[in-house]
């Protein structure tokens, strides 16, 4: 339901029903699907009364939504309600709209306005970057818009998709391959856990759907998830390396398992992670098998968009990224199965994970797509990389091994170039570089797509808006994973935790002398406050939602420090001067 008022005496609300009887020539080089009209829906009608307007749409196989409109006149002042339902659920759009306008204006945007105030005050941050500080608030607004606790999954558009008579870029459906995932990773250190929820529940809820879809189509017992779904879980098709993806669940699985580490929810652990985490272990256990040289492997294996739908796109070689996905699945499993008191089970995943192979490499020491495919040309979709970002498997923080991995691996990016990068692909290199302690290179990449890669109202075009050669692609289609990509990179530069080590201040570019955020937090249920002045860590705070003791490092401090935490209390550490 959305309140609105005007003032005007002569404003009268109209109802503009997308049109599905007819074809639309609009091309606006957004990458839009084909013509409503292709749907096959019989045009609904808008039927009016005194005060409002009631909009039907019937859909497939008995599926239909609802418009509502109603208003009222105050003087000069026209009130409106408006609101949309479908046969999904149980509410009624006109009843809706009628208890809306009951409670009136001013009690809704009351109740909006205490949301607000809510949300905003769970975190911040201040940064000298004028623009790069003007999209992080942009897209921490957007999510504020699109999550909520008990809401669907934010899809390709949300809740801003255009209305120009075509079905959305890309069907505007779930995409699990990258599209959901990136869209949640600013959430955990941005301290957004509970809107992020809208996510892990509707997963948890379909769970049985997942489950029926992988006995019909894998023929195994445990659970994957359709890599491109219906709003219920269902899988849809497309490419089917990456709409059938095994380890499609296994990234789900990995936001199971952050949302643990980052809330230190054991509650969450026992009735949601561990479960889900399991089951998906489970599948890939049954699926993979041991080859001749003892290693587990997939009998075929993908990467995401790489050779698109041809054949060479199925690998007899496991693909880095399947790889990466299962080493990272296998280790969750490890350590849930434990946290739950399962040390059998724990033990179990364990041995599984051990046998898989070590990643490939390619001559320079930068991993590549699979065995004999090295990334030598430009690509959009980082996934040779995953076990950089976001798995956090290979780490500068495990020593000069990994190192020179990544350092290799970000190399290879960048000297193949971006010709067929998107916006998100600077987001997500964002997030590598400040992995990899690169600050003025991870603001770099994240300043070009700001610039480069939004429209006025920072939405992710996923194309170079400004023909500068930051891409080959300069279309316009709209998606969201982009946007949140962003703010995780920013977070990246400012707070990291992955490797158990609260790093403040890890990856800031050279000329930022001063910076600071509120209530970011880090693995272990930890929030963290910070401020650098004139390059001098002078505020660290720490508050805890266990009783623990965690060691904090920065850039800016001469050593780590140790820190013991109670439930519930800032601690204010003594900062040892840098030298």
């Amino acid at each position: 339901m959305v309140p609105h008022h005007w003032r005007t005496r002569r404003l009268h609300p109209v109802i503009c029903p997308p049109n599905y009887a007819s074809a639309s020539s609009v091309d606006d080089n957004s990458h839009a699907g084909d013509d409503l009209s292709r749907l096959g829906y019989t045009q609904g009608d808008v039927t009016h009364r005194q005060n409002g307007m009631h909009y039907r749409q019937h859909g497939w196989d008995g599926f239909l939504y609802d418009i509502d409109v109603e208003w009222n006149r105050q003087n000069d002042t026209l009130y409106g309600v408006w609101s949309i339902t479908s046969s999904l659920a149980a509410d009624d759009a006109a009843q809706l709209t009628a208890g809306a306008l009951k409670r009136g204006f001013e009690a809704d945007s009351a109740d909006l306005a205490r949301f607000c105030d809510s949300y905003w005050a769970q975190s911040s941050i201040a940064i000298p970057d004028s623009v790069l500080q003007w999209q992080y608030d942009s897209e921490m607004y957007k999510f504020s818009a699109v999550a909520r606790e008990n809401s669907y999954p934010i899809s390709l558009q949300a809740v801003w998709t255009a209305d120009n008579g075509r079905l959305p870029p890309w069907k505007g459906d779930y995409h699990h391959d990258l599209n959901t995932q990136l869209s949640y990773w600013h959430a955990y250190t941005g301290n957004h856990l509970t809107e992020q929820l809208g996510y892990l529940n509707t997963l948890w809820n379909q769970r049985d759907v997942y489950k029926r879809y992988t006995r019909q189509y894998f023929e195994t017992d445990g659970m994957n998830v359709p890599g491109v779904c219906t709003l219920t879980g269902e899988p849809m098709g497309g490419w089917i390396q990456y709409s059938m993806s095994q380890t499609a669940g296994a990234w789900l699985a990995h936001h199971f398992y952050l949302h643990w580490k980052y809330s230190a929810d054991k509650d969450f652990l026992l009735s949601r992670a561990y479960p889900f985490i399991t089951d998906v272990a489970t599948f890939l256990e049954q699926i993979s098998h041991i080859d001749s040289d003892g290693m587990r492997r997939l009998e075929y294996s993908s990467s995401p968009e790489i050779f698109d739908n041809s054949a060479k796109a199925w690998f007899t070689d496991m693909t880095n990224y399947d790889l990466s996905l299962m080493k990272s699945l296998f280790a969750a499993a490890t350590e849930v199965a434990a946290a739950a008191g399962k040390p059998d089970e724990s033990g179990h995943w364990r041995e599984i994970g051990s046998q898989l192979p070590p990643f490939d490499l390619d001559s320079l020491g930068a991993l590549t797509f699979a065995h004999g495919v090295p990334y030598n040309e430009s690509h959009r979709h980082f996934s040779h990389a995953m076990a950089i970002h976001p798995l956090g498997i290979i780490d500068v923080a495990n020593g000069t091994a990994d190192s020179l991995i990544v350092e290799a691996t970000l190399n290879a990016l960048v000297d193949n170039g971006p010709d067929y990068w998107t916006g998100y692909s600077y987001a997500w290199l964002g997030n590598m570089m400040a992995r990899a302690a690169k600050g003025n290179e991870a603001a770099k990449a994240l300043r070009t797509f700001a610039d480069c890669f939004c429209s006025t109202n920072t939405f992710h075009l996923n194309g170079d808006q400004t023909a500068s050669g930051k891409s080959r692609f300069t279309y316009r289609p709209f998606t969201l994973e982009g946007n949140f990509a962003f703010a995780a990179g920013i977070l990246e530069m400012l707070l990291q935790s992955h490797t158990g080590i609260i790093n403040v201040f890890p990856a800031l570019p050279d000329d930022w002398t001063d910076a600071s955020f509120h209530q970011l937090r880090a693995q272990g249920g930890v929030l963290v406050n910070a401020r650098l002045q004139n390059s001098q860590l002078t505020q660290l705070q720490l508050m805890s939602s266990t009783d623990t003791t965690v060691t904090v490092k920065s850039p800016y401090l001469p050593h780590p420090i140790t820190v013991h935490l109670t439930p519930g209390e800032w601690v204010t550490p003594d900062i040892p001067a840098n030298p």
